[in-house]
C-alpha cells in the first residue's frame, strides 16, 4: 500500500475489496501522520497489516519500538540491521506480532553491494543475514524469490520467507527493482508470502489484476 495519505489507502482498499485480504503499510504512510489511524481501520475491516517499517537503531531503540508495536494488532513488522538489533526485536514482540528480518533489499544488485563495502555475492549475504535471522529469534526474513530455494535448503520451515519484487516477468528489473520474479516462481521457489505493490496500485483495474494474481497463487498452492 504505497499511497501517500491515509484517504488514498482506504480508497485503494475499499476498491479492492476482498480481492486483497493482508496490506503492507510501510513508511510513506507512516510520514502522513495517520498510520495508526489506517492501521486501525484495516483490522476494522478484518483485513491482516504487514507494518514494513525496516526499523534499524541501536537495540534498544529497536526494542522499544516493537514493544510498542507489539499490542497494536499487526501481524508483521520489518527489522534491519545487525544480530543484537534482531535479537532485540525478537525480545520484544510479544504473542502475535512477527519479527521479520530483512535480508538483501530487491532494489540491491552485486554492484550495490560492493557500494556498500560488502565483498560478497547476493546470494551469500542473504544467507548469511538468513542465519542471524534464526538464530537471533527471528519468526522470518524478507528475501527476493530469486534466492528463496537455498534460501530453503538452508533454513527448511523454519523461518516465514516473504518476497517483495513481484512483476509479470522473471528477474527483468522494472524501476527500482533488480531482483525480480513473478508470482507463479516465488511459489514454486518456496516462499510464504509475496509483497505485490506497483503492479496492482498502478493497473487499469486493480482488483482485476489482484484477482489474477489470487488466481495464479492458488494454482500454485491448491
Amino acid at each position: 500500500m504505497d499511497v501517500p495519505t491515509c484517504d488514498r489507502a482506504k480508497e485503494l482498499a475499499e476498491e479492492l475489496g476482498d480481492s486483497v485480504t493482508f496490506y503492507k503499510i510501510g513508511l510513506e504512510l507512516m510520514m502522513s501522520g495517520e498510520y495508526f489511524e489506517l492501521l486501525d481501520w484495516m483490522l476494522a475491516r478484518d483485513k491482516k497489516v504487514f507494518c514494513d517499517l525496516k526499523f534499524f537503531d541501536i537495540p534498544a531503540t529497536v526494542g522499544s519500538a516493537v514493544r510498542s508495536l507489539k499490542d497494536r494488532g499487526a501481524t508483521f513488522v520489518t527489522v534491519h540491521g545487525n544480530r543484537s538489533i534482531m535479537e532485540a526485536a525478537a525480545q520484544n514482540k510479544g504473542d502475535s506480532l512477527k519479527v521479520l528480518g530483512v535480508t538483501v533489499l530487491t532494489s540491491l544488485d552485486r554492484g550495490d553491494l560492493d557500494d556498500l563495502g560488502f565483498d560478497c555475492d547476493v546470494g551469500d549475504l542473504v544467507l548469511s543475514r538468513a542465519k542471524q535471522c534464526l538464530e537471533s529469534g527471528c519468526d522470518g526474513v524478507i528475501s527476493s524469490g530469486l534466492e528463496v530455494p537455498k534460501l530453503r535448503e538452508f533454513v527448511d520451515e523454519k523461518l516465514l520467507v516473504v518476497s517483495p519484487g513481484i512483476r509479470p516477468v522473471d528477474n527483468k528489473p522494472v524501476g527500482d527493482q533488480k531482483r525480480v520474479v513473478t508470482v507463479e516462481t516465488a511459489f514454486q521457489n518456496g516462499c510464504d508470502h509475496i509483497v505485490v505493490g506497483r503492479p496492482i496500485r498502478d493497473a487499469i483495474s486493480p482488483r482485476a489484476m489482484a484477482e489474477a494474481m489470487q488466481a495464479s497463487i492458488l494454482e500454485q498452492v491448491g
